[in-house]
């Protein structure tokens, strides 16, 4: 982020009067920023990863929290959880982080259709917010694996709970997660 905030200082910006979810956020944006970094350097090997940028976005992939009403992550927002990730790409765009926002906006779940939107009535734009690029793909999976709320905080899911956390939004998720953690984590399958 040349002649730009580093990520950490962007998230004190948003949380400066929320120091509990700024921690919060820090904690786990960290281990998720760790595995994906690890996975984009076990790729690099045979594609090209940008980790510079994944390092970056993951760090800033739950900066929009702020604004959710999450109390049990310190954040007292009027929005529902689930627009975490288009407030922060709202953010991101306004400090002029395009495609950091794009992480933002795709990393819920394995991403959301608009098919999906709709039919859930999610408070949500109806539009695709799908991971596309490898890099969001690759913090998407990554995010899958810490959990924000107290009881699991700081602890790594296990795969096999990760993969049927993901039934419970439809037909598919399961098998992206599947095609993913083959591609990104093999030595887990």
């Amino acid at each position: 982020m040349t002649n730009r905030l580093r990520p950490v200082n962007l998230l004190h910006k948003y949380y400066r009067e929320a120091p509990a979810a700024l921690q919060i956020i820090l904690d786990h944006s960290r281990l998720v920023t760790a595995r994906a970094v690890r996975i984009a350097r076990r790729l690099q090997t045979s594609e090209t990863v940008d980790i510079r940028f994944i390092a970056e976005a993951t760090m800033l992939h739950d900066i929009g929290s702020i604004f959710t009403h999450a109390p049990a992550l310190g954040c007292f927002g009027d929005l529902p959880y689930i627009c975490h990730g288009i407030k922060g790409s709202e953010i991101l765009k306004a400090e002029g982080l395009h495609r950091h926002a794009l992480v933002c906006e795709r990393h819920i779940g394995v991403g959301l259709t608009a098919a999906e939107i709709l039919k859930n009535n999610m408070p949500l734009p109806p539009r695709d917010m799908i991971p596309v690029t490898l890099e969001e793909q690759i913090i998407c999976y990554a995010d899958l694996f810490y959990s924000k709320n107290a009881k699991d905080r700081g602890k790594e899911k296990d795969p096999l709970r990760v993969r049927n956390s993901l039934e419970q939004f439809g037909a598919g998720k399961r098998e992206i997660f599947d095609h993913w953690r083959e591609r990104f984590e093999p030595e887990l399958n």
